[in-house]
């Protein structure tokens, strides 16, 4: 993890961190455990630690941060996908959402659900030109 990635995990109090480095992992692992997926880069885009398929070009950016209104972690995605749409239509009661652009995780998330949520943003781009 680069210092910039990391100052930005110590600005949260212990509680949330926690649970967003656990969420961290969880991405890490699911893209690792994800045919065509490969490395992925740890950055930052808009002050928020995110996760780019940068090597595959297969998916769509990762964000993860605390939702404002409710104060749980949430992981972000471009809003102008329909990746949000359809985690709604599959996972209406798993998640809260926020509009099409988060999906925000409860206290004990299902982990199945959230690392199909998570594995069907880091193959995005790669779903879309098998399509096309």
């Amino acid at each position: 993890m680069d210092a910039a990635v990391a100052a930005v995990f110590e600005g949260y109090p212990a509680a949330v961190r926690e649970r967003l480095l656990r969420l961290r992992d969880v991405i890490i692992e699911t893209a690792a455990n994800t045919a065509g997926v490969g490395a992925l880069e740890e950055t930052l885009k808009w002050g928020q630690v995110s996760y780019l398929t940068q090597q595959s070009g297969s998916g769509t950016t990762v964000r993860i941060d605390v939702d404002k209104a409710s104060g749980l972690p949430a992981i972000y995605v471009n809003c102008q996908t329909n990746l949000v749409d359809g985690y709604r239509e599959v996972y209406p009661e798993a998640f809260a959402y926020q509009g099409t652009r988060a999906v925000v995780i409860g206290e004990k998330p299902d982990e199945a659900a959230l690392r199909h949520v998570i594995a069907r943003a880091l193959t995005y781009h790669a779903r879309k030109k098998r399509v096309a």
